[in-house]
């Protein structure tokens, strides 16, 4: 299977494509990357070298992609950070002409605008792109719990608001929200009341729901003590998510071998004290986790 990653890049940490290309590789899915910029590392650091590209550069690598005949033979787009609002209407335009090529193709986008506790870190207008072009035209989405917020226009203070506002924005467009990073410490445990299975409430948890016409499924693992928690891990979740919906086409699968993998790449990152994501240490333990998780139905 073939994947366009339309994402940025970082020589030196993993995120981005910097992260997505090599998870998607190692778990056999070939990666087409189109980097929308390109940066010495990433902008948590205090200074960086690169430049941003402009949205007529990925326009043309798009281009380039359809002259090869890759458009008819991609089973998936993977778009992440959006800078700019120029470039999600090059991304939109990629996902209709590779649909039109291959009617299968599903696009997977990563809403990245900000995170609880952070706020917002787009540009102005890309919200709103998010919200008004992006959602209705994507398969799957993956924001965190802030852009959840930021999509459904709701505030979200329990497991079951969060599900309700996940399952509103299926009745937009997509197929499938994957609600990730959910801090069970910051969410009331409003469930019961909602039919819901419990969490737990443990500040030493964290969960990822997905949720879809068929069903809603919710897994739930160790918080690891990794603080700052390493830049790029909603990136890996997306792509592995992507890579597990790709070979399996189950959605509660997909959910546990992602959350599987990505907190083996953690607890591997932790191990080594390393700041950035060991995701290459970590390549041999994707599929064969060492720690396993269930995905639990939600009624």
């Amino acid at each position: 299977m073939n994947v366009i990653s339309v994402q940025s890049h970082v020589a030196y940490g993993h995120v981005g494509n910097a992260a997505a290309v090599f998870l998607l590789q190692r778990l056999g899915l070939e990666v087409w990357p189109v980097h929308t910029v390109q940066f010495s590392n990433h902008t948590a650091y205090p200074d960086w070298q690169g430049e941003v590209f402009s949205a007529d550069h990925v326009a043309r690598l798009i281009d380039g992609l359809a002259a090869r005949g890759a458009l008819a033979r991609c089973d998936a787009l993977l778009t992440g950070y959006i800078g700019d609002p120029a470039l999600g209407a090059v991304i939109l335009d990629a996902a209709e002409r590779i649909r039109a090529a291959n009617p299968e193709a599903i696009w997977l986008c990563d809403p990245v605008m900000g995170d609880r506790g952070k706020g917002l870190f787009v540009r102005e207008g890309v919200p709103a792109f998010m919200r008004e072009r992006a959602l209705p035209s994507a398969d799957i989405l993956t924001p965190n719990l802030f852009e959840l917020e930021i999509l459904s226009g709701r505030s979200l203070n329990s497991e079951a608001e969060t599900l309700a506002a996940a399952q509103a924005l299926l009745s937009q467009g997509p197929k499938a929200v994957l609600v990730t990073s959910l801090e069970q410490a910051g969410l009331e445990q409003a469930g019961e009341q909602a039919g819901l299975e419990q969490a737990g409430g443990d500040e030493a948890t964290v969960a990822m729901l997905a949720v879809a016409a068929e069903g809603c499924w919710r897994v739930t693992c160790p918080r690891l003590p990794i603080d700052p928690p390493p830049n790029g891990a909603g990136d890996a979740v997306a792509a592995l998510f992507l890579g597990f919906v790709l070979k399996s086409r189950a959605l509660p699968e997909a959910l546990a071998a992602a959350a599987a993998s990505i907190f083996e790449v953690l607890q591997t990152t932790l191990d080594s004290g390393e700041a950035e994501l060991q995701i290459v240490a970590a390549q041999d333990r994707l599929l064969d986790s060492r720690t396993r998780f269930s995905a639990a139905k939600v009624s």
